[in-house]
């Protein structure tokens, strides 16, 4: 092994290790999202979760804890984007227009400025998605942004060893084009209910074979994955705008019975009420300058809190580079201008992505025994003139905007956009001494 590739897996290792001992952030105002904020407040984390939050007055601190003085700033979980495509994410190619084989998680570069400028926005956890040019582009991967140098580093994995993610699917304008793709929204939902009745033929054969090998149907990656979205094991994250799309989506739940979320719903204001009544959360784009495409043209500021009003899940998310994720904070500020409440606004940065993920007895509030995802802001989070100062990771920090390097990522400038530089200067530390 050369000094460079040893330097690599030494700098791997390193994000591997975690805390030696408890942290206590002591002095900030804390707003741990599942209860009232604390004026006062004490954060203790430990081993990569927290170990106790709460007033000073009230929480004990471990006697061999490291203690930092976070008097002045404002402490907050983590916020969780339930949709994004930092990383340069690749999905489904031109031969069809239903492709849910298709991974992204093999086509992910987590050494990505734009990972790094998540990390200064404050995000610890995202949902990264390929895009919405098809009915179906393929799987999405949710992660964690820890200071790794792999995509392995930053998976999540569940209690059953897979691997989370979502489906990603889209209607209306973006998977409208020339055959074999739809031509018209009614070809588009119609050739999404071809393939989900044959999921449901495929799972039928696989039951009927009870084990068999030599009944069991030729495996089929595309319908096995489809399978996996009827029996509830993988939730849709659907791409949607128009108020006719949005319903289309509702009538197709509603026929095959799988869990989805509707992202964007620039027209959610119109058909608040039929989302509601469908149970069925959203992820809100906010948008606060005109353009785009046409079947956006009546998203309003409003509609994160005229969802709210009807009852309504609603999460945030940038859809980076639509919207840059170090300005994640803007989403909840923009909404709260437009009626949404000021609770809700951090709710849906943070809890509201974590239930949409499925993630939510993990990430989302600051309480006992989660994930130690935090973020340090220099003042009130729906502040313009507030700035993320720091991330933590399951109780590492991977941003630090004092660090000239943190600080780049988080205003730009000459050097931000070069993804090769990010990370070689923290890996090749200590080199000399391998040689």
């Amino acid at each position: 092994m050369n000094i460079k590739t040893t330097a690599l897996a030494l700098c791997a290792a390193c994000g591997l290790w975690g805390q030696t001992r408890p942290t206590a952030f002591t002095g900030a105002r804390i707003i741990p999202v599942a209860g009232p904020e604390i004026a006062d407040g004490v954060l203790v984390v430990e081993k990569g979760k927290i170990l106790a939050v709460g007033p000073a007055a009230s929480t004990a601190v471990p006697a061999n804890a490291e203690k930092i003085d976070a008097r002045g700033k404002v402490i907050m979980p983590g916020l969780v984007d339930s949709h994004s495509h930092i990383g340069g994410p690749e999905g489904g190619d031109a031969s069809g227009p239903i492709q849910p084989d298709v991974r992204v998680l093999d086509s992910i570069n987590v050494r990505a400025s734009s990972v790094q400028k998540a990390r200064a926005g404050g995000i610890t956890t995202v949902n990264v998605m390929p895009g919405s040019g098809h009915l179906s582009s393929g799987q999405t991967l949710y992660l964690k942004l820890r200071a790794g140098q792999t995509i392995d580093d930053l998976l999540i994995k569940l209690s059953d060893g897979s691997i989370a993610g979502g489906l990603k699917m889209a209607n209306g304008t973006n998977p409208r084009r020339n055959a074999p793709f739809p031509g018209t929204r009614a070809k588009a939902a119609a050739l999404v209910r071809e393939q989900f009745i044959k999921a449901q033929e495929y799972r039928d054969k696989v039951k009927a074979a009870a084990g068999d090998a030599s009944k069991m149907p030729a495996r089929d990656l595309r319908m096995e994955e489809l399978v996996e979205v009827l029996d509830g094991k993988r939730t849709v994250q659907h791409h949607t705008h128009r108020h006719d799309d949005i319903l289309t989506v509702l009538r197709l739940q509603r026929e095959f019975g799988f869990k989805v979320v509707l992202h964007h719903v620039s027209d959610g204001w119109m058909v608040a009420d039929q989302i509601a009544a469908a149970k069925v959360p959203v992820s809100v784009i906010v948008i606060d300058s005109p353009g785009g495409k046409l079947e956006a043209k009546d998203a309003d500021i409003r509609t994160a809190g005229v969802l709210e009003k009807a009852g309504v899940l609603v999460g945030f998310h940038t859809d980076d580079g639509v919207t840059d994720s170090r300005l994640f904070l803007r989403a909840a500020a923009i909404s709260v201008r437009g009626g949404m409440s000021r609770e809700k606004a951090l709710y849906g940065l943070t809890m509201a992505n974590a239930r949409i993920l499925g993630m939510d007895q993990r990430v989302g509030t600051l309480e006992q025994g989660k994930d130690a995802d935090f973020i340090l802001i220099s003042g009130d989070p729906l502040s313009v003139y507030s700035h993320v100062l720091e991330t933590w990771v399951e109780g590492s920090k991977v941003f630090d905007r004092s660090n000239p390097k943190d600080h780049l990522m988080a205003v730009g400038g000459y050097g931000a956009g070069q993804d090769g530089d990010l990370h070689i200067d923290e890996c090749m530390k200590g080199s000399e001494d391998l040689r």
